[in-house]
């Protein structure tokens, strides 16, 4: 049985993957993030790998990501690699993911890779200002990934903002709905279940059929 993906995209700290999750505990759905899937930078030096911009579409192992939405769009299961954010690489063992009924994949470049787009039977974009996502991601990364605050803000400004303005701002245009990253999260749930649960199983999306 194949399933149906909803692919959630915006920029860092919009909200992403809270509606992701909130959604999938309305639906059941697994979820596919995209942090899972940045390359390995193992073969390089600490230093390089700080040096790295993750905040690009290169960054991300697309090829393995299409592989395997597709597997997941055929309603077969996949095994997603674990990414250390502490050390930038791989780390040891993966993650079972079922397709179930309904899949959602959400991350940064969501909505980037037109393949990707094609898989997707419903598209959702998380609108959020910028200034308000600095603050989210600010207390994230010192949070949860070990990062200090000074490490945090210059990545944000070199990186992280000039590269969401160059390709996830974008992608917004690719989006079949586009919900507010501070918006009640029982209603962006309920706007995105009523435009899934209105689109047929067998036809995923043709918004976004265009090159980025």
């Amino acid at each position: 049985m194949s399933a149906r993906i909803i692919g959630i995209a915006g920029p860092s700290g919009s909200g992403k993957s809270e509606l992701s999750r909130r959604l999938s505990a309305a639906t059941g759905a697994s979820i596919v993030s995209l942090d899972s899937y940045y390359r390995d930078l193992g073969h390089l030096t600490l230093a390089e790998r700080d040096r790295t911009n993750f905040d690009e579409p290169g960054s991300m192992d697309d090829a393995l990501l299409l592989e395997q939405c597709m597997a997941l769009s055929d309603g077969r299961p996949v095994d997603v690699p674990h990414y250390d954010f502490s050390c930038h690489t791989r780390v040891a063992g993966t993650q079972r993911i079922e397709a179930g009924k309904t899949v959602i994949v959400e991350g940064l470049f969501t909505l980037y890779w037109n393949d990707l787009r094609h898989l997707l039977h419903a598209s959702v974009y998380v609108d959020l200002e910028d200034e308000v996502c600095y603050a989210r991601r600010l207390a994230r990364d010192v949070r949860e990934r070990g990062r200090t605050p000074e490490s945090v803000e210059l990545q944000y400004l070199s990186t992280v903002r000039p590269m969401a303005e160059r390709y996830i701002w974008p992608t917004r245009r690719h989006a079949d709905i586009v919900v507010r990253g501070d918006a009640l999260l029982e209603e962006s749930v309920a706007t995105v279940l009523r435009f899934v649960d209105g689109r047929p199983l067998t036809s995923p999306a043709a918004s976004g059929s265009a090159s980025p």
